[in-house]
C-alpha cells in the first residue's frame, strides 16, 4: 500500500516515528516482523519540517574520518539547510530496527518534490 504524507509543519521526530512504523509494516494487517513488506511512503514538503525547542542550534552530529583527532561536528541547522531529505532519512533510519531488513525497508521511503 502507498502512503502519501505531507510533511509541512509536522514535527521531525513524530513524522519519523510514523514513517518508520509504516516501513516496518506495522500498519498492515498482514504484518510479519521477518519480512520487508510492500508499504511505501511518499513524503512531500519535506523542507517545511518543524523542529521544536533549540534543537536546530544545539543538536550536533559527530562523525569520525578514521584518522587520529579527526572528529567532524555538524549542527542540525547546517545539515537541514544543506539537504532536508538526509535529515529525515537519517532520523527514520535510526528508528528502524538494526537488522538486515533496515536497508531494504529504507528503500521504500521516497521523496516527492
Amino acid at each position: 500500500m502507498d502512503y502519501k504524507i505531507d510533511a509541512k509543519n509536522k514535527v521531525l521526530g513524530r513524522l519519523a516515528t510514523e514513517v518508520s512504523l509504516i516501513l516496518q509494516g506495522k500498519k498492515n494487517p498482514a504484518y510479519q516482523p521477518n519480512k520487508v513488506g510492500n508499504d511505501r511512503v511518499f513524503v512531500t514538503n519535506y523542507a517545511a519540517i518543524v523542529v521544536t525547542g533549540d534543537k536546530l542550534k544545539q543538536k550536533v552530529y559527530h562523525r569520525h574520518t578514521g584518522y587520529v583527532g579527526h572528529i567532524k561536528d555538524t549542527r542540525l541547522e547546517e545539515k537541514f539547510v544543506k539537504d532536508a531529505k538526509t535529515v529525515l532519512r537519517d532520523t527514520v533510519r535510526k528508528m528502524l530496527p538494526k537488522n538486515t531488513l533496515a536497508k531494504e525497508r529504507l528503500k521504500h521511503l521516497k521523496f516527492v518534490d
